[in-house]
């Protein structure tokens, strides 16, 4: 199993960002696939999940502001974060399977 998280930045409150996770070594179509972060000092915090059979669920913090997406031809997963606040700021990683990328770093701030 191999992650690979890109996509996070810099970015202001109110701001937007589209992460993408890009993974290989398995089979990724029939695969759930989740989002996690952790904050500076903070365990790890469920994010979004997708299952092969595009179902989402999102935590009540990320509700209404995320999206996430799957392209099973690219072995891809996005997530969509909209009006992004500076308690957002986290390392953000892609898992499945009990694996995990090495993150992408988001920042919220003025």
């Amino acid at each position: 199993v191999q992650l690979v998280e890109s996509g996070g930045g810099l970015v202001q409150p109110g701001g937007s960002l589209r992460l993408s996770c890009a993974a290989s070594g398995f089979i990724f179509s029939s695969s759930a696939m989740n989002w996690a972060r952790q904050a500076p000092g903070k365990g790890l915090e469920w994010v979004s999940t997708i299952s092969g059979d595009g179902r989402t669920s999102y935590a009540d913090s990320m509700k209404g502001r995320s999206t996430i997406s799957r392209d099973n031809a690219k072995n891809t997963v996005y997530l969509q974060m909209n009006n992004l606040k500076p308690e957002d700021t986290a390392v953000y990683y892609c898992t499945t399977k009990g694996r995990r990328g090495q993150g992408t770093q988001v920042t919220v701030s003025s």
